[in-house]
């Protein structure tokens, strides 16, 4: 029996059965034995996921760009914070540090990159991979971000994997222990999942299974309280719309080694737990704080718009020989198209203290509106 198992059922015996969020939560996030504290193995092509950023450089690059624009729609002030959650080994950060550096010198000179991660494991990488910066003072690792203005925050698949709670028509879902293993058992709904589902999803059916991400609320409704600029959030999910019509009921699920599983019981701790955002409800919790959420786009629409103007020139810069531009082709492909990343993730972007023509007239936001109607 694994080390973490037992610790669960320790809280189970002395608590009593304990909500799915706060089981996910030891799962992903136990400081010693959680997946996310063990190592930095996982992560990257040869782990259980990797993000935009595992497949090039060019990710970085273009979100470069847009946050040098966006800077300048803020007035180009002499300072500006960079805030990313959950950076995971910093690949994403030294990307759009040394693209900032070589290609838009003004913003990196106002650019202070804050880091936000809590896994001591996946900070001690961080601190390898952006040790120069660090060391200047250009990059910041905290486990909080002071958002004074004015603020770029960024979460990529960041709010996939913050606990949710598990609603069925019997009620929310707690974790029990029976003979060394574990059981589900339904509680009375909280008056809190009850207008989640009422405002922003849908009352299960029976059999049928929904999440209710409360930690994502409270998250986004706090990174949203900055005084002036944009949040992006990029992640896999749906909108409300997509539920009603009968899809992304029950998204839960568990990656091992890239198999996807069902059953987050398995192995706590040695497996990715993860459920698709829901951006309606995400959108609802920033413009509660005064923030004015863009219509939802893919990632395909998002990367599209950004690198449209200069034909993406800053994903061939390097390339010196033609078999070095056609596999930067096809890594490029990958993020943008349906069948690799690019219509699976969606992009929530949303601004304060920003008129709105300025917010709307983003490159990122704007391929895809001249391509489909609004």
């Amino acid at each position: 029996m694994s080390a973490l198992r037992e610790k669960i059922e320790q809280e189970i015996r002395e608590q009593g059965p304990i909500p799915f969020s706060r089981y996910m939560e030891l799962c992903l996030y136990h400081p010693e034995l959680g997946y996310y504290s063990r190592n930095a193995a996982q992560f990257g092509k040869a782990g259980d996921f990797y993000t935009s950023s595992d497949v090039h450089a060019v990710f970085g690059r273009l979100l470069a760009r847009q946050f040098d624009e966006m800077w300048r729609v803020l007035g180009s002030p002499e300072r500006i914070t960079l805030q990313e959650l959950g950076p995971g080994r910093g690949l994403f950060a030294q990307d759009v540090l040394a693209w900032s550096e070589k290609k838009f010198p003004d913003f990196f000179s106002a650019l202070r990159y804050v880091l936000e991660e809590h896994s001591s494991a996946l900070r001690r990488r961080i601190e390898s991979t952006l040790s120069r910066h660090l060391e200047s003072g250009k990059a910041v690792l905290q486990t909080s971000g002071d958002r004074s203005a004015p603020t770029i925050i960024f979460a990529n698949e960041f709010f996939d994997a913050l606990p949710v709670e598990v609603i069925s028509s019997e009620g929310s879902l707690r974790v029990g222990s029976h003979d060394r293993q574990f059981i589900e058992i339904w509680a009375r709904h909280s008056p809190e999942e009850v207008e989640f589902l009422d405002r922003y999803s849908i009352h299960p059916e029976p059999g049928e299974r929904v999440e209710v991400p409360l930690q994502s609320q409270a998250y986004m409704s706090d990174a949203a309280k900055l005084e002036c600029g944009f949040v992006i959030a990029i992640d896999y999910g749906y909108v409300r719309e997509e539920q009603l019509a009968g899809r992304h009921r029950g998204t839960l699920k568990a990656i091992r080694q890239h198999s996807v599983s069902a059953n987050p019981y398995e192995a706590p701790g040695e497996q990715d737990i993860t459920a698709d955002v829901n951006f309606t409800a995400l959108a609802a919790a920033a413009e509660a704080q005064g923030m004015r959420a863009q219509r939802l786009i893919t990632q395909s629409q998002f990367l599209l718009g950004i690198g449209e103007a200069n034909e993406f020139t800053d994903a061939f810069e390097d390339c010196r020989l033609p078999q070095e531009r056609a596999k930067v082709a096809l890594q490029l492909k990958h993020l943008v198209t349906p069948a690799g990343m690019g219509e699976s993730f969606q992009v929530l972007v949303a601004s304060k203290g920003i008129e709105r023509e300025k917010a709307s007239s983003l490159t990122g936001l704007n391929f895809g509106a001249r391509i489909s109607p609004s």
